[in-house]
């Protein structure tokens, strides 16, 4: 039998970048609000998986981050998109566009 199982988490990482780019770039973000942010449409995501990606992705310079101090505990680390990310998160777009219409083309064919 084959594995659907499977299926939705290679097609979930394949777009997992895209997703926390996008949140980021709504404004600057704590790493529980992308995660809150996934979770809201059932992507289910654990900070074991987004912090190894939030450091690739600032060491490949499409994201930055500041401390910013908590009264409810320690301080927190708050990420934003670089010009670089943003310039990314464009060909991103246009990529993710792209391939709504060929979804949708070849579903109505």
């Amino acid at each position: 039998m084959y594995d659907t199982d499977n299926i939705a988490i290679q097609m979930r990482k394949g777009i997992l970048e895209y997703l926390i780019l996008l949140i980021i770039s709504k404004g600057e973000v704590y790493a529980s609000d992308i995660i809150s942010g996934l979770q809201k449409y059932d992507l289910l995501i654990v900070e074991g998986t987004l912090y190894p990606l939030l450091s690739r992705l600032k060491k490949d310079q499409l994201l930055t981050y500041s401390w910013v101090e908590s009264v409810s505990g320690p301080p927190r680390k708050y990420y934003k998109l670089t010009p670089l990310g943003k310039q990314v998160m464009k060909k991103m777009e246009q990529i993710r566009n792209q391939l709504n219409t060929a979804i949708l083309g070849i579903q109505n064919l």
